[in-house]
């Protein structure tokens, strides 16, 4: 068992990732606040490129909540299918068309509270909605915030809410929603769940999990079953 992992400083990784990253952004194509509500609810199992090639034909056709409830379920299935889930992510999508029209007049609440308490919205998908359709600062902990966060000793957990936590808590407040993309866009194109790209990495000397993934890897008492 090794010892757990020196850290490195919080902004020498931010200023990093910022160098590595310059542009990065949400690539779930959106136009609005609903089109990013129904992306972000479809990306569950699924790529960004996959989605973005179903939802620009189905806002082409279903534009918002009052179009899209046009259709039954098995109709929004089969426009939706190919993508991970698709059926359960039909009905939870018409469910919350139907509360966006009959409790916001059609648009998407900018609460968290609110959000959550739609059909198939949990928190890192309010927290998506938050901060890219409104401005709102937060930082949402999908599978490679998780994985890239651990990695880099910025968390140290296996649970996505405790990972925002101390995510939070260590990264400036007005920088929760850039380095949100950054991580991101570092796990989809180097920090890789498997094989790595560690020997083009820029991170490597701040990374822990780089100069041991060929031995044992540390595990605290928070990482086991990760």
């Amino acid at each position: 068992m090794k010892e757990k992992p020196k850290r490195v400083p919080t902004r020498k990784i931010l200023d990093t990732l910022a160098d590595m990253y310059p542009d990065a952004h949400c690539e779930l194509n959106y136009r609005n606040p609903f089109e990013l509500l129904i992306a972000t609810i479809l990306s569950a199992q699924s790529t960004d490129r996959q989605v973005n090639i179903v939802t620009d034909k189905l806002f082409a056709k279903y534009p918002g909540p009052e179009e899209i409830l046009q259709l039954t379920e098995e109709e929004l299935a089969e426009e939706i299918r190919g993508l991970g889930l698709y059926r359960n992510k039909s009905r939870n999508i018409l469910a919350t068309c139907q509360i966006l029209v009959e409790k916001y007049n059609g648009k998407v609440p900018a609460q968290r509270e609110a959000l959550e308490e739609l059909p198939g919205v949990g928190r890192k998908t309010a927290n998506v909605v938050l901060s890219n359709a409104f401005g709102v600062p937060a930082l949402a902990v999908d599978t490679h915030v998780q994985r890239v966060s651990n990695r880099l000793a910025l968390a140290d957990s296996s649970n996505p809410l405790e990972t925002e936590k101390q995510l939070t808590k260590r990264i400036p407040r007005k920088e929760w929603t850039i380095t949100h993309h950054r991580l991101i866009w570092h796990g989809r194109r180097i920090c890789t769940a498997r094989n790595p790209k560690c020997e083009r990495c820029d991170l490597f000397p701040c990374c822990w999990y780089g100069k041991n993934r060929n031995q044992e890897e540390p595990l605290t008492k928070s990482r086991k079953g990760q």
